[in-house]
Order: C-alpha cells, then structure tokens, then sequence
C-alpha cells in the first residue's frame, strides 16, 4: 500500500470529497488527487521548515515520505544551496557588481557547495573576478576531476558551452569570462525587471530558458539586480512533471500560466482543505517557489500516488535525508524585508575561509 501524508489531528484535509474542477476566467481545469497532494505537501514542507529553524530536534514531521527522503523547501531561497549562495558568496565579500555577479556565476554554474570551498581553499581566498586565472581555476577544477571529485551538482543538466576547451568545466570558465567581459555586470545592474535579465542570461551560449531563468533569481537575490519574483515563470522539467500528475486538463493554460493560477489561488486552497500555511516570516511565495512545489510533488507522488506516472515515467526517490551535523541559520536578501535575524549582513570573507 502507498505510503500516505499523515497529518496531526486537526491539520488534514476535510474529510468531504475534493472537487475534480476549477474554474480559471472562462478556462475549466481538471485535477487528479495529486492536486489537493500538491497543497498538504507545501504546508506540511513548510511546517517542517519552521520546526528546524526554531531548533526542534528531529523527526518534524510523522509523513513516512517526508521522514525518509530529501524535499527541499518551499521557498527556493531556503533550501540549503541557496543559504549558502546567500550567506557565503553574495554578501561575504566584495559589494562590487562585478565582484557579485562574478561570484554568483561561478557558485551557480557548478552548483556545489564543495566545489566553491574547493577553490576557496586552492586559492587561499575567495574567488574574485580581480584575481581571476583561467589557467589556475582550470587546473584546480581540473586535478579535482583527476582525483575522481564531483565538482557538478545534479540538480541541474548544464549543458556543455561551445568555447572550445577540452573538458566541459573549462568551457563553462571561459562562458564566465565571456559574460564578464561583455560587461554583464553592468547590464544587469541596468536591467529594470526580471524579465529584462533573463533576457540578458537567455543571450549566454548554452543555457536555455530554465537556467537562464534560475541564474536570473539567484542574481536577484544580490543588491546588483532589481527583480519580482512574480513577474514570470519558467516551468522546468519537473514542473512539467508535477503539473501533468495533477492536471489532466489544464483547459489551454500554458505550464507558466498554470503556475501563476496556483500562485493566484493559493490562499483560497489552503482554506478549503483547512491547511494552515506558516509563510517565511511575512513572505509569501512567488511564482518560483510554487514552481518548486511542482518539482517535489512530483518526486512525493512518485511513493504516494504510483498509480498516475506523469510524463516523466520516474518511479524512485533516489535522494534520502541526511540530518546535517550543522544546523543551517536561515539567511535572506535585505531587500526582502524580513525580521534582522533572518536577513543577511554582508561581510568581509577572511583568507581561507569557508565558514
């Protein structure tokens, strides 16, 4: 039997059946009974969230899925690559837009924490768009290969840019000088929206639509760029993946406009399911966030609900959780506005250091 969310008394669904359509303008939309899966997984994550950061010891939750396997948060700036992004490469170092968006380029590309504190340590400092060497980053990334390390994340398929060079992270150094060199740095800071960057980062040899549109909201996450997160949306593949398990008619709306329905409804939802939904300390979702809900809903019903495959065909959760040793002291942009000990502070990174 599948495993199911098992919600404390007083925090599940009604026990009433669900409705099987909803109305958009003049548009009809059909939902399985992943749809109603989609709004319990994002206030049970999110409860979940919030148990760690007041520092509840574990388990936070009795959902068996959510206690055996990795989920990242709701929110796509809490989830731990992007603390870290925040905390120790956008405001622990030089507040130049050249130095920002060098150092955010470069995290994001390889997307690995331990590949950035590799070089960190190889360098003797943190990487900088002053001191940059080609030839040096090359061979560290390089003999980190030889040795049999990872230096990609497989969050992301990053393709391969055409610059030449023999091994593909070589071609993604020299993707970095190119953007640099064509004073992206300054465009970027010129950008009015979110729209407009993307279009900038869109413009890169190989990236594409979706990580174009991820690098865009990690670069918004630094003073250097001006974005709303709820301009637009790109639905990546396991969007895709989690909006056909729980549409089997989405009435003509675009996997975009679907997104933006849920974002536009959200709040309706979690009250016809008596859902308490604790936001990040006043913040609402975006249309990325409720973007990322698909991506995990599409992973959750892979346990919960076997029986409606979705496009993608996948079956497993190859990822289980791991409690980190250390625990992680949530951290966002300023410009967001929340309370002073959940924003960051910029900060000086010292020689070697990796904190």
């Amino acid at each position: 039997m599948p495993e199911q969310l098992a919600f404390p008394m007083g925090l599940g669904a009604r026990p009433s059946a669900s409705p099987a359509r909803f109305r958009a303008g003049s548009r009809v939309l059909e939902v399985t009974e992943c749809f109603d899966v989609y709004w319990k997984f994002a206030a049970e994550r999110q409860r979940i969230f919030h148990r760690r950061a007041s520092g509840m010891p574990a388990p936070w939750t009795d959902d068996p899925i959510l206690v055996r396997h990795k989920f990242t948060s709701v929110y796509r700036a809490a989830d731990r690559v992007s603390q870290y992004l925040i905390r120790e490469v956008i405001y622990a170092g030089p507040q130049d837009p050249d130095e920002m968006v060098f150092r955010i380029l470069l995290f994001k590309v390889f997307n690995r924490i331990e590949t950035w504190e590799l070089l960190v340590r190889q360098l003797g400092a943190g990487p900088s768009w002053a001191g940059y060497s080609f030839a040096a980053y090359n061979q560290i990334l390089g003999e980190a290969m030889s040795r049999g390390e990872r230096i990609y994340s497989a969050a992301y398929i990053v393709p391969n840019p055409p610059f030449g060079e023999a091994r593909k992270h070589g071609n993604h150094l020299r993707l970095i000088e190119h953007a640099m060199s064509a004073g992206l740095s300054r465009a970027l800071a010129a950008a009015p929206d979110l729209r407009a960057s993307y279009d900038l980062l869109a413009a890169l040899p190989s990236l594409g639509p979706f990580l174009a549109y991820q690098y865009a909201v990690d670069l918004g996450y630094a003073p250097v760029s001006s974005v709303n997160e709820s301009q637009f949306v790109v639905a990546g593949p396991g969007a895709l993946d989690g909006i056909s398990k729980c549409f089997t008619d989405t009435g003509g709306l675009s996997p975009a406009e679907v997104i933006a329905w849920m974002h536009d409804t959200s709040r309706e939802h979690f009250a016809r399911l008596e859902l308490q939904f604790e936001d990040l300390w006043g913040r609402w979702p975006t249309l990325i966030d409720w973007q990322n809900v698909f991506c995990e809903v599409s992973k959750y019903t892979r346990l919960s609900h076997p029986y409606i495959p979705g496009v993608s065909g996948r079956t497993r959760i190859k990822q289980e959780f791991r409690q980190s040793a250390t625990p992680i002291d949530y951290r966002f942009p300023p410009k967001w506005g929340l309370p002073p000990v959940r924003t960051a502070a910029v900060r000086e990174r010292e020689r070697g250091d990796e904190r």
